[in-house]
């Protein structure tokens, strides 16, 4: 099944989607969905009908109650910065306010607070069930679906100390969507071709095989630091291809637009303002 969570003037809505339209459902968002636990009511449900093209499609999860990104992930990205590879998944936050729709301007800072801007295209875990101590079978059973994340990063900001956060949540700057893939689709969320491009250039082409930490991997493994709730994310790192690790360097500005695709998924489509 494939949802979303679209705004419409009463606020925002989960929806399910159903060839080019969408059905709104009775919950607030995409995490309010898993939350119920009424899936197999939820893929029968009618309600109104949106066209998608023209919705305004929001976070698929508008307010989770956690966002943890997994840093260094891939080994070409690994390679690329020059990083030695983690003997354990590298975890960082971001907070609510960072998230944006997938269609949404990305909201670059000043230039005089930074230039160093840069994409990264990530599966991101949408959890459907609460799990705590999980292993892997039990961290599959948690997981609700998949989406895409786009790590928009400030590069300069992430390297002032070791510790990645300030350069990760700027606000407005995260594209997560379009849609959730429920995991009775996607399964492990392995073997998903991945890409980025900025105004049309392909900049990132991998696939999600080559996570070092895979999906069950992750959510296992933090389920033992915290206990995962329906609706938290999990982003699981990016591939190579960053604009820090080009020569020279390359970067988001004012009027491009970064576009991030995972096979099965679809796209954030974003330009910078």
């Amino acid at each position: 099944m494939k949802l979303t969570t679209i705004r419409t003037r009463d606020g925002t809505r989960a929806a399910r989607i159903e060839g080019d339209e969408a059905v709104l459902l009775n919950y607030a968002d995409v995490g309010a969905v898993f939350a119920s636990g009424q899936l197999a009511a939820v893929q029968t449900a009618s309600g109104d009908e949106v066209g998608l093209a023209s919705a305004s499609i929001a976070p698929v999860v508008t307010r989770p109650e956690k966002i943890v990104c997994v840093g260094v992930n891939y080994a070409d990205h690994i390679a690329e910065m020059g990083r030695t590879p983690p003997s354990a998944p590298t975890y960082f936050a971001k907070f609510v306010r960072a998230l944006i729709g997938a269609r949404d301007e990305i909201t670059l800072p000043p230039a005089e607070v930074s230039t160093h801007i840069d994409w990264e295209a990530e599966l991101a875990i949408v959890i459907g069930s609460e799990v705590r101590n999980a292993d892997r079978s039990q961290a599959q059973a948690a997981i609700g679906g998949y989406t895409i994340l786009n790590d928009v990063s400030v590069r300069d900001w992430q390297r002032r100390t070791s510790q990645f956060l300030a350069g990760k949540t700027f606000e407005g700057m995260t594209p997560l969507g379009p849609i959730v893939v429920t995991a009775d689709e996607l399964g492990d969320g392995s073997g998903l071709a991945i890409s980025s491009s900025v105004d049309g250039v392909i900049k990132q082409q991998s696939n999600t095989s080559e996570l070092l930490f895979d999906a069950l991997s992750i959510v296992s493994d933090l389920s033992k630091v915290m206990t995962l709730v329906p609706g938290d994310v999990i982003a699981t790192g990016t591939p190579g291809g960053v604009g820090a690790a080009r020569t020279p360097p390359e970067w988001l500005s004012a009027g491009r637009e970064v576009v991030c695709a995972i096979e099965g998924i679809g796209e954030t489509r974003n330009l910078c303002q």
